[in-house]
C-alpha cells in the first residue's frame, strides 16, 4: 500500500495527534504523518513531533509570509490531507480553498449541535442524553463541513465536564483514524 502524506495541525496536548501517529505506524493505515504545524510553541504535542522525529513548524497566523511558507511546504512535502487535531484557530478562507476537501477536523460534539467552544458545558446544561464526536471536512463556516463519521456515548446523570470530556476523547482517538480509513477506502 502506498501511503499518502499528511500534516496535523495542533494547539495543545496532542492526544489526538498521538492516536493518529500510532495508527499511521500500522502497515495498512492510509497515511503517514510527515509534518506537524502548531500555532503556539507551548503546545505539548510538539514533544511528540520531536519524539517521533516528525518535522514541525510554529505558525504565526498574523504573518502572511508565514502562511505562504506553510502552503509552499505542504506542496513541497506532497501533503494529501491536513488533519486538525485540537487546533484552536480558524483557518482563513484562502488557505481552505487551497486545500479544498483535503482538510478534516474532529469536534467534540454530535454536529450540527454545539459548534464552537465550551461544548461539554453546553451539552450538560441542555440535559442531552447523548454526547460524542464528529469528524468532518473543513469549509469556511465553523464546524459546518460535510460529516465523515460520528461516535456517540450516553451521558450519565453523574457526568461532569471533566469526565464527559475524557469519555468523548476516548471515542475521538478511534473515530479520527476510522474516518481517515473511510476517506481513502
Amino acid at each position: 500500500m502506498v501511503k499518502k502524506n499528511a500534516c496535523v495541525f495542533i494547539s495543545g496536548s496532542g492526544t489526538n495527534l498521538k492516536a493518529l501517529i500510532k495508527s499511521s505506524r500500522e502497515y495498512n493505515f492510509p497515511i503517514n504523518i510527515n509534518y506537524i504545524i502548531s500555532n503556539t510553541k507551548k503546545a505539548k504535542g510538539l514533544n511528540l513531533a520531536k519524539l517521533y522525529k516528525i518535522p514541525f513548524h510554529i505558525l504565526n497566523l498574523n504573518n502572511q509570509l508565514s502562511l505562504r511558507f506553510i502552503l509552499r511546504e505542504l506542496i513541497k512535502k506532497n501533503i494529501s490531507l491536513i488533519c486538525l487535531a485540537g487546533y484552536m484557530k480558524i483557518l482563513n478562507k484562502n488557505f481552505i480553498n487551497e486545500f479544498n476537501k483535503k482538510i478534516i477536523n474532529i469536534h467534540p460534539s454530535l454536529l450540527p449541535k454545539y459548534k464552537g467552544l465550551n461544548t461539554f458545558e453546553r451539552v450538560l446544561k441542555s440535559k442531552e442524553k447523548l454526547a460524542g464526536c464528529t469528524v468532518h471536512y473543513v469549509n469556511d463556516k465553523l464546524d459546518s463541513g460535510r460529516i465523515i463519521l460520528q461516535k456517540k456515548i450516553f451521558i450519565d446523570s453523574n457526568d461532569n465536564e471533566n469526565n464527559l470530556k475524557a469519555k468523548v476523547q476516548k471515542k475521538e482517538y478511534r473515530a479520527y483514524s476510522e474516518a481517515i480509513i473511510k476517506i481513502f477506502r
